[in-house]
């Protein structure tokens, strides 16, 4: 279909698209800052204050997008933007707040497993952004980066709670990060959340459940977080078993047929 807008109304928005937006970018840089901060943070020894960092970056890039919709302002700078903050916060922290925390004393074996989760995070957001425009928005293939990240941080966060040195759970660390890292470049989907609408009106008892959730995570935030990640991390084996059941009965009836 021919585009009969004037010249000037075209060029325009061909330049709002190209500009470089303030509001959504202010969101963009503090996960930046976060994901920097747990980096510094960890090689200071501060573990909790790297994991407590890993969580808000995890916030902030959630509403990054948000913003940016609402008040349309995305632009191509502003997604290129979001994928290298993401790269350094989900990517290049954990894998450094892992390694300094647990991996360090395991030798060859522990900074290979936190480059294995390096390697995952960004060929995870490089196949997401190549297939953004195709992909079934309903569902992430493979971990999320945030949720990857999330996953090492609740880790952290949780046995620092408790007292627990990285290096007596050192075997636990290497498999939480080789299971995020590997998870993120599977094809296990999991369910994204795009489509909830939240401007659609809910029942009361949804209110209330998401008001029990927040005082869950006032009580304790390292436990209740980070049961919320792992149970996310491993819905999506859930899900793809459940699928797999599903098809292999399809075909079991479809033969019988």
């Amino acid at each position: 279909m021919a585009d009969n807008r004037p010249i000037k109304s075209m060029s325009k928005d061909r330049t709002q698209r190209r500009g470089i937006y303030l509001l959504p970018n202010l969101f963009t840089t503090g996960a930046l800052f976060a994901g920097f901060y747990a980096i510094v943070q960890a090689m200071n020894g501060a573990y909790e204050l790297s994991a407590v960092a890993i969580f808000i970056a995890m916030v902030l890039d959630g509403l990054d997008g948000r913003v940016a919709r609402l008040t349309h302002t995305q632009s191509a700078f502003g997604a290129e933007y979001d994928s290298l903050s993401d790269m350094v916060s989900f990517g290049v922290a954990p894998a450094l707040v892992a390694y300094v925390w647990a991996l360090k004393g395991m030798g060859k074996l522990g900074w290979i497993a936190a480059f294995i989760y390096c390697v995952g995070a960004a060929l995870r957001l490089a196949r997401f952004n190549t297939q953004l425009e195709v992909a079934d928005k309903r569902y992430f293939q493979g971990l999320p980066s945030p949720a990857a990240a999330a996953l090492i941080a609740g880790l952290v966060w949780v046995m620092n709670e408790y007292g627990v040195q990285g290096a007596d759970v050192r075997w636990l660390a290497l498999a939480v990060t080789l299971f995020a890292g590997l998870t993120m470049v599977s094809n296990i989907p999991y369910y994204s959340g795009k489509e909830i609408n939240l401007r659609r009106s809910v029942p009361f008892v949804v209110v209330f459940l998401i008001a029990m959730v927040f005082v869950l995570v006032a009580y304790s935030p390292p436990d209740v977080l980070f049961a919320i990640v792992g149970l996310y991390a491993l819905s999506g084996y859930a899900m793809w078993v459940w699928q797999w059941w599903h098809r292999r009965r399809a075909r079991i009836s479809e033969a019988n047929k």
